[in-house]
């Protein structure tokens, strides 16, 4: 409760609960992890989570909601951003290798491999996030089709491209090979025409 007497929700234990349900889904997959594992990894007693959460779905698509959440803001100034075409993908792809791969970023990985866990209602929640998100990717893969360095403008070019470098949770490994920047600068090369 504050100083004016308002009943206060503690922020900072579902951001918590988030983080360490994130970590748990990427180590141990959904259905390996239960709500009593989430719960003593924060210190909680076994149903302190349900305070925040309905039920373990509901979890799963908070922690897919956040890193969507929190990938969008910088995808979108990047796209309306006044870079060259070439210079927007490589800090598109950069981003997106921070939101999938820097330490502590679980949320993306575990949508990408625990999407069909959701119930149906709980992934038209998710979609409305991710359509924004693949949308932003669209327009750009429209936009270096039109500058001339992709071949294509389709979605399935999209989905390849995003396909590819969403691969990379599977083998990279901080610290060992190349760097984001390095990752995002052979992206460019490899999916991009040569610049005359």
């Amino acid at each position: 409760m504050n100083a004016a007497g308002v009943v206060l929700i503690d922020n900072n234990r579902r951001a918590d609960l988030l983080r360490v349900a994130a970590r748990l889904f990427r180590e141990r997959g959904f259905d390996g992890t239960t709500i009593r594992d989430i719960a003593d990894a924060v210190g909680m007693r076994s149903g302190s989570p349900f305070y925040h959460f309905k039920s373990k779905q509901e979890i799963l698509a908070a922690v897919m909601e956040e890193g969507l959440v929190a990938g969008l803001p910088t995808a979108e100034a990047i796209v309306a951003g006044v870079l060259a075409p070439r210079d927007k993908f490589r800090a598109l792809v950069r981003a997106h290798l921070e939101t999938v791969l820097a330490e502590g970023h679980d949320f993306i990985p575990v949508l990408l491999y625990d999407w069909r866990c959701l119930t149906p209602e709980l992934q038209r929640r998710v979609l409305v996030l991710r359509d924004r998100y693949d949308q932003l990717w669209q327009d750009l893969v429209t936009e270096l089709h039109g500058a001339g360095e992709l071949a294509s403008d389709g979605k399935v070019a999209r989905l390849l491209l995003m396909g590819a470098i969403n691969y990379s949770v599977l083998w990279y490994r901080e610290g060992q090979g190349a760097d984001l920047d390095q990752i995002a600068q052979e992206a460019v090369a490899m999916f991009l025409r040569r610049a005359a």
